[in-house]
């Protein structure tokens, strides 16, 4: 007997056996429903008090069975291939007068049917059929489409393959237009959670914006939700949910990227409720990690905190993913698919974990020799894209072009440059900081931030053209605290010829600093000075010739 979905409890074997024989109907894939489908179910609802549910696929196959309101009857994951909505629609029954409700249009919707329909009965006749497809994204119709009500005979004779087909269609053509305009990067729907700080979650929300493009994808729509107490299952609550839901339909987007780090339950729950790919904002920073590590450091840094925050987020999916243990005399099953994954998960952290150890022996026999050869070390630091790498080009007897992304360097370069009344010196390029900076990214990129422990000076560059400067400044210094960074700093306010005068004045005369524009060279021999001002402060010994240059 086939499985019966839904509110079975209590029915006969008779009535069971009646609902399994539904498996065996088919409907014309152009038909809503066939006369003689429509006298069984209405009668099959009458002699079990209880509503019926069909799922059909395109081609007019019963491929699930229920017992219930359209929304008890689960809808099975599949590849859509290059269909825009699911190839399923769902036919039930309604035992009073009315027509389709909230819930069963949230089926529709949710679930991307081909087309959802109610057949009332009375008496244990069918008399009036409901009917509702969706809405191509930006009808002036909701999300779906109402047909009148109607006896469900003179519904007989609608072409329901052809509507599909136009729908189908017209779905196609609106994303073919949006790539057009928006490449072929992935279409998202960012979500920011205030609760509570105000300008910062909207400035947190730019950022995550920033965050997408550098990691490919495409921003669609910004939405600041504001909660006072986070919701432990859905994050922002099931109703909004929906809306996001509703708004990914209509901008064609397939992706959710929250601001907030989400738990492995909410993360599911999340993508289940909508049916929507979702990120938050540690796996976003972790793919541009990955898009950006060219050296086998970075990569196995990279690799390394992937599999760290992927770790407490693998989860089984019950009997299937169980196997019975080899070897003779074993009893009951043996370690679960899941168990076996962590466990290879663990063993491939403790190798790279080594690797990098062995990575940071080395940089430490490389320190070892720099200081006994008494060259001074300054370290670039900032919040990602403040133009570090930029400024270090610039500073330093070559370097590597600097890029308009979030976290284009991912390992320390260093180089060779001179510095007035000084001589040689080593500049060190690191990672760019960012705020609420994960915990991963911190532990697998502690050789970077060695360099950063180890520097005799500090360049911290502060991108005097962006918004929130300041605030940006707070999150590196607080960072470097947290670290025990001891070092003394130089503020560079970097991009000064994007700078408007009035932003820059007011840095200056809250920071200090020195303003330089690195592309135009401009501030570049202040900045020298300053460096080498603050280097003889700490007491390094200028090298015999360059005291006079």
């Amino acid at each position: 007997m086939e499985k019966i979905f839904g509110r079975t409890e209590g029915l006969k074997k008779s009535e069971l056996k009646k609902l399994s024989n539904l498996y065996r109907r088919r409907v014309p894939a152009e038909r809503v429903l066939t006369p003689e489908l429509a006298q069984v179910l209405a009668g099959l609802s009458q002699e079990i008090k209880r509503p019926v549910a069909l799922l059909l696929d395109r081609e007019g196959r019963v491929v699930r069975v229920g017992v219930g309101d359209a929304k008890e009857l689960p809808i099975p994951e599949g590849a859509r291939g290059e269909w825009r909505l699911s190839g399923f629609r769902l036919l039930h029954t309604h035992l009073s007068p009315g027509g389709l409700s909230r819930p069963d249009l949230s089926v529709l919707f949710l679930n991307r049917l081909d087309s959802l329909a109610a057949l009332e009965v009375a008496e244990g006749k069918p008399t009036t059929l409901h009917l509702a497809f969706l809405s191509p994204p930006k009808a002036r119709e909701e999300d779906w489409r109402i047909l009148p009500p109607r006896p469900y005979f003179q519904y007989l004779d609608l072409d329901h393959k052809a509507e599909v087909e136009a729908l189908e269609e017209e779905l196609s053509r609106q994303a073919r237009v949006r790539e057009l305009l928006d490449g072929s990067g992935e279409r998202a729907i960012l979500v920011g959670v205030d609760t509570g700080e105000g300008p910062e979650a909207e400035a947190a929300l730019g950022e995550l914006a920033e965050l997408t493009r550098t990691a490919g994808g495409v921003p669609v729509k910004r939405v600041l939700v504001y909660r006072e107490h986070l919701d432990p299952r859905y994050l922002v609550g099931l109703g909004k949910l929906e809306e996001l839901k509703s708004l990914a339909y209509h901008e064609n987007a397939a992706t959710l990227i929250f601001g907030l780090e989400l738990t492995p339950a909410q993360a599911r729950e999340i993508e289940r409720a909508t049916g929507l790919k979702v990120l938050d904002r540690t796996q976003l920073i972790l793919d541009i990690f990955a898009l950006h590590a060219k050296t086998p450091e970075a990569q196995a840094q990279v690799e390394l905190a992937q599999l760290k925050y992927l770790l407490p987020r693998l989860v089984g999916k019950g009997k299937e993913l169980s196997r019975l243990g080899g070897g003779i005399g074993t009893r009951g099953p043996g370690e679960t698919k899941l168990e076996v994954d962590r466990r290879r998960l663990q063993a491939r952290i403790a190798h790279l974990s080594r690797k990098l150890e062995e990575y940071a022996r080395r940089r430490e026999e490389a320190r070892r020799q720099r200081k006994r050869r008494g060259t001074p070390l300054i370290a670039v630091v900032g919040y990602t894209n403040a133009g570090k790498t930029t400024l270090l080009q610039a500073l330093a007897r070559g370097g590597e072009p600097g890029e308009d992304k979030l976290f284009a360097t991912l390992r320390p370069l260093t180089r060779r440059g001179f510095l007035p009344g000084v001589g040689e010196v080593l500049f060190t390029d690191t990672v760019g900081f960012i705020r609420h900076m994960p915990e991963e990214l911190l532990t697998a990129f502690r050789a970077t931030l060695e360099e950063v422990r180890e520097a005799d000076l500090l360049v911290h560059v502060l991108d005097a053209s962006q918004e929130g400067a300041l605030e940006r400044y707070r999150v590196v210094e607080d960072l470097l605290r947290e670290l025990g960074v001891e070092a003394p700093r130089v503020l560079a306010l970097s991009k000064a010829d994007r700078a408007a005068p009035f932003d820059l004045q007011y840095l200056r005369e809250r920071l200090g600093g020195v303003a330089v524009s690195a592309v135009k060279g401009t501030g570049l021999s202040e900045l020298r000075e300053a460096l080498a001002r603050a280097l003889l402060e700490t007491g390094v010994q200028p090298q015999a010739w360059a005291q006079y240059t």
